[in-house]
């Protein structure tokens, strides 16, 4: 007797605000195909997640309270290389997008994104295949074929990028530190990599390229 397969696509939500992951459930609930199986609300649970196999597809918030996003994507895609994981965001999908795609995410997607638009890249993941939005593929698009330099700050590392971000955002490395679940000294030394790699002196000065750059609202 054959096994009966069923085409429901298990979703496992990793978000450290509860409302987010009930807004995320209540959207899946509203199609026939989805269902919620496992919900995180830290890296370390969403990683615990992923080890246990019982998703077809993760949701993962880039910011978690105890580690990166991208962090935690690198780690997954090591362990479950065949769990796709969709990287949720309230930055603009030129900000992270790129990076999480070239760390193994199936897809971007910014939170206010249309429930449809949730529903379609969770589907098109689940599928195998990556999910790209309209706006960054027209963005990547826009990209080809040009032949210019690659800009400073796409030579950090993530967590230099995060820093730089955060510190043009106006936040202090006791800020970071303390958001980030790191020490002071390690975020002092992820800023004076920024400072040398962006040939930059100072933070007014990573303020001012950030904003020239619209890395930062």
């Amino acid at each position: 007797m054959s096994k009966k397969v069923t085409a429901t696509i298990k979703v496992l939500i990793a978000d450290d605000h509860a409302i987010v992951r009930e807004g995320l459930r209540q959207i899946c609930a509203g199609s026939k195909d989805i269902m919620v199986a496992g919900n995180a609300a830290n890296g370390l649970e969403a990683i615990k997640l992923a080890r246990e196999g019982n998703g077809d597809v993760l949701l993962l918030d880039i910011v978690l309270p105890d580690r990166n996003g991208i962090d935690i994507l690198k780690q997954i895609r090591k362990e479950q290389p065949e769990l796709p994981v969709l990287i949720l965001s309230i930055h603009r999908e030129d900000q992270y997008a790129i990076r999480a795609l070239k760390a193994g995410a199936a897809g971007f997607l910014n939170k206010q994104a249309a429930p449809a638009e949730l529903l379609a890249a969770i589907r098109q993941a689940a599928s195998g295949r990556k999910y790209v939005s309209p706006s960054l593929a027209q963005e990547l698009a826009n990209q080809i074929g040009f032949d210019h330099e690659t800009p400073l700050h796409e030579t950090l590392s993530d967590r230099e990028y995060q820093t730089m971000v955060m510190i043009a955002s106006g936040k202090t490395v006791s800020d970071i530190a303390a958001e980030l679940t790191l020490s002071v000294k390690t975020i002092s030394m992820y800023r004076s990599r920024v400072l040398s790699k962006m040939k930059m002196r100072h933070n007014a000065e990573l303020t001012h390229y950030a904003l020239k750059n619209a890395l930062v609202e």
